[in-house]
């Protein structure tokens, strides 16, 4: 993922806020709205955009854009700020491919204490029970 390209490829919309501002918000554009459309991105390799289309399936509509939005502040700077790193923090945590399992086996040592805590803990528990009287 070549990011600063992906920079260039942003659409930016300013619409007003329901957020915090009281007076301020009804009169100016707070709010922003980043879109990118993944798919016809050049900043992504192919195997990135299909892996980005399967993971954010229910993010990015059907012709491939994916829309962030942000009206936490006032000023509309702080918000396009926010919606960057939001960005940023999505793509890298859904490109990053997850390592895969080694299988492994338990030591004999781990096994033999596991089967001897068995061992105890069966004994302590049948020690509970009241003593059979025979006649």
């Amino acid at each position: 993922m070549q990011f600063e390209k992906l920079l260039s490829e942003i659409t930016w919309k300013a619409v007003k806020s329901s957020g915090p501002g009281g007076q301020h918000v009804n009169k100016t554009a707070s709010k922003i709205e980043l879109s990118i459309n993944i798919l016809t991105s050049e900043a992504f390799s192919e195997n990135e955009k299909q892996l980005l289309t399967r993971r954010l399936s229910n993010r990015i509509s059907e012709s491939g854009m994916l829309i962030i939005q942000c009206s936490e502040s006032r000023s509309q700077h702080r918000n396009k700020k926010i919606a960057i790193k939001r960005l940023e923090e999505l793509l890298k945590g859904n490109l990053t491919v997850a390592k895969a399992r080694k299988k492994s086996k338990p030591s004999k040592s781990a096994i033999e204490k596991r089967l001897k805590a068995k061992k105890e803990q069966g004994l302590k528990k049948s020690r509970r029970k009241p003593p059979k009287l025979d006649p």
